[in-house]
């Protein structure tokens, strides 16, 4: 099957690529509307506003699911109106918050599923939700998006993004709201020399480690942030953030995590 695909040309060839990764923005219809009492819309804002002051000029923008918590069109204007000026180009993938037939219409021109940044690059997003469930399937389909666009991709690294975790990083604990057929998806996409970077939203906290070459990234959510204690995620009064990443063209990256600035009053 040969992939429709789109091409960012980077501002500069030579430097490497700029993205930023946002996930778990869990917006609502009301602009004012509150999840664990934290003003989510609000949230995106002030994230927005930090990327600003950071001076990141990213190329790209990956959203990683859970942009609606109520699945509402109203919602996903909320996100574009917050983000549209962010970056010259953007991908989103559902989260299993999300209804995706109206995420897709509503964001259709950030929805195909790969972006070419240069020729040295190449984003892959997937679809990892199950209607009705929190936990994440990799089906066949996406398997088959998978391959056929890393073997599309001639010399070009690959980055690929999804919704849902591919790793436990909650002690001995059992995840059940994880990717079920993780080592699956693992071991496949590792088998692919070009992957460097998959990264994935879901779990609200930061999270970083390698499996062979490859960078295994999560990022904070937007809205409201989890901490793992006592193998339970329990809310975290840490402010939200973003990921901020650096694909270089010997496909080696780097790659942080920032969050909103305390105010003077300590608030956020």
């Amino acid at each position: 099957m040969t992939l429709a695909t789109a091409l960012y040309e980077p501002r500069d060839a030579d430097a490497p690529v700029q993205l930023v990764q946002l996930s778990d923005c869990h917006l609502l219809a009301d602009a004012e509307g509150t999840k664990r009492d934290v003003n989510v819309r609000r949230n995106l804002y002030d994230v927005v506003a930090q990327i600003r002051a950071d001076g990141m000029h990213p190329d790209a923008l990956l959203a990683t699911g859970d942009i609606a918590h109520d699945g509402s069109s109203q919602a996903y204007a909320h996100f574009q109106a917050a983000v549209q000026d962010l970056a010259p180009t953007a991908r989103v993938t559902p989260g299993n918050r999300d209804n995706r037939e109206v995420l897709r219409a509503a964001l259709r021109q950030w929805a195909d599923p790969v972006l070419d940044l240069g020729t040295h690059w190449r984003v892959i997003m997937l679809d990892t939700t199950v209607p009705g469930a929190r936990h994440g399937h990799l089906a066949g389909t996406q398997f088959a998006l998978l391959d056929d666009a890393v073997a599309q991709a001639g010399d070009r690294h690959i980055l690929v993004a999804m919704h849902h975790n591919p790793v436990i990083d909650m002690g001995e604990a059992i995840d059940t709201a994880m990717l079920d057929n993780a080592r699956i998806m693992l071991t496949h996409l590792t088998a692919w020399h070009q992957a460097r970077v998959l990264l994935w939203g879901h779990v609200h906290r930061a999270y970083d480690c390698r499996v062979d070459s490859m960078r295994l990234l999560a990022c904070p959510a937007t809205s409201f942030q989890y901490t793992v204690r006592a193998n339970q995620y329990v809310v975290d009064p840490i402010a939200p953030g973003y990921r901020w990443l650096k694909l270089y063209n010997d496909g080696s990256i780097a790659t942080g995590v920032k969050r909103v600035a305390q105010r003077k009053n300590g608030a956020l």
